[in-house]
């Protein structure tokens, strides 16, 4: 049985040590401290942008599904239903900032990066090919030379057999 575990910690650990599991765990760890970052754009810039035109807090905005809504002091619901659309449109927001950050910041340059990459290997496998064509019709060549070459010292050889 202690094999058994022993295999078992060995599989984890290879598994733990395996590149993927690494980036993804780097990933989470600045995905995180990158949510924070967005979020506070969003409450500190683009949330008191949008309460220009009415409240400076977007969860503030909120309709009531059965009226009356009625909240106590601490903010609980004593009566109606409230609908808060104010607090989805700030997650939305806060979704679309941090998509287009992530695509012009790390998807796009590296769509460009990728794609240089492949055409510069492009470019060299063409020139490998061209190179090894020109090595063929050169070996092409000179086994013609030396077929050319044999063919007529054959001839001359079988000459002088006979002499």
């Amino acid at each position: 049985m202690t094999e058994e575990k022993q295999s078992v910690v060995e599989g984890f650990k290879a598994f733990l040590m395996r590149g993927n599991v690494i980036d993804l765990a780097v990933a989470v760890v600045i995905g995180a401290a990158f949510t924070a970052v967005v979020n506070s754009i969003v409450k500190g810039l683009i949330n008191p942008i949008v309460g220009a035109f009415g409240t400076k807090d977007l969860e503030k905005y909120r309709s009531c599904l059965k009226a009356p809504c009625e909240m106590n002091a601490t903010g609980g619901i004593v009566r109606g239903i409230p609908i808060l659309w104010g607090t989805v449109l700030s997650a939305v927001l806060t979704f679309l900032i941090t998509a287009a950050v992530v695509y012009f910041l790390m998807v796009l340059p590296m769509s460009r990066y990728l794609a240089r990459k492949a055409a510069r290997e492009a470019k060299a496998e063409e020139e490998q090919a061209e190179t090894e064509a020109a090595e063929i019709t050169l070996l092409r060549e000179i086994r013609d030379e030396l077929m050319a070459q044999r063919g007529s010292g054959a001839g001359l050889r079988s000459g002088s057999d006979t002499l």
